[in-house]
């Protein structure tokens, strides 16, 4: 008779829902900051950003949060 308890979810299952959960948190918030700069960017460019967290959510999201917000601090009015 098997002693493991089918009803319990496994370890990788755990750890995969977890990874996925943070994904999810990181994508929002990429979306979230994209949306509150957006006003800065260029309608254009702020489409190619959304596909690109939306589609590529990991490095999409990393990517604007890194590197893509430094183009709406360089293109800022209200920088001196």
């Amino acid at each position: 008779m098997d002693a493991a308890n089918h009803l319990l979810p496994a370890a990788s299952d755990i750890a995969w829902s977890v990874i996925m959960a943070l994904v999810m948190v990181l994508m929002i918030v990429a979306l979230i900051v994209l949306v509150r700069s957006a006003r800065q960017l260029a309608a254009g460019w702020a489409l190619i950003w959304t596909l690109l967290i939306l589609f590529v959510p990991v490095v999409g999201s990393a990517l604007w949060l890194t590197a893509g917000r430094r183009m709406t601090l360089a293109t800022s009015p209200d920088r001196p």
